[in-house]
């Protein structure tokens, strides 16, 4: 019995011992404060909400200025955001929702058409890429399709405008130089940016898809036309 209870106590005796005041303990339990680290300084959690929305802008800014003048830089790819995509779908989806679509005989794209084309056509790209052997995150391949949206949309400004002041072959015409000019800026830009980040034997097969997709996103834009 006395031993079936001490098995069942292993730890028992310890309580009986003690450690004489004489013998000295080494070591210290302090915490040592060091001094502030880089993560410290740029922490935003006790920034006010004004200099955050302004930093944010600043950022969106720069990337805007990225994609106007394109280069291999990692400027696009290491701060990467979805914030300039988000603000160039929905302008696009927008703009081009006023147009045909708003009459019962044609079929103009709505708001949620262009939305998904948009959204749904980056992800695939991404998605390719990867299997592809890309090097880039999910994430920084939509920041870089969708910030290079931008010279569509400009385009798409212009060609309203266009529509409301010329008609004919003449406007036809102009509307078709600003929105092959902008196709090819859209597509050199995201190639520059994603250049680096694939095998060199494969660069053709994710090319292709931008191509495509920008293309169809010229193609909603050169043949919107203003509802009656």
């Amino acid at each position: 019995m006395a031993s079936a209870e001490e098995a069942s106590r292993p730890f028992a005796g310890l309580s009986d011992v003690s450690i004489s005041e004489e013998i000295p303990v080494e070591g210290d339990i302090a915490v040592p404060v060091g001094p502030s680290t880089r993560d410290d300084e740029f922490s935003t959690l006790d920034e006010p909400v004004k200099e955050t929305i302004v930093r944010d802008l600043r950022a969106v800014g720069n990337k805007f200025i990225h994609v106007l003048y394109p280069k291999r830089s990692s400027a696009l790819l290491r701060d990467w955001d979805l914030w300039g995509p988000l603000l160039l779908c929905v302008t696009l989806a927008l703009l081009l929702q006023g147009g045909a679509a708003d009459s019962d005989d044609q079929g103009g794209p709505q708001f949620a058409e262009v939305f998904v084309i948009i959204w749904f056509g980056s992800i695939v790209i991404t998605l390719n890429s990867k299997l592809l052997g890309g090097t880039i995150s999910f994430f920084q391949s939509l920041c870089v399709l969708g910030y290079c949206i931008m010279p569509l949309t400009v385009a798409l400004i212009v060609c309203r405008i266009v529509l409301l002041s010329v008609s004919g072959k003449v406007s036809f015409a102009v509307r078709l130089g600003v929105v092959i000019a902008s196709f090819g800026w859209s597509t050199f830009a995201s190639t520059a940016f994603l250049a680096d980040s694939h095998l060199t034997n494969r660069k053709a097969l994710v090319v292709y898809p931008v191509f495509l997709f920008y293309f169809v996103i010229g193609w909603m834009i050169l043949t919107f036309s203003p509802g009656n």
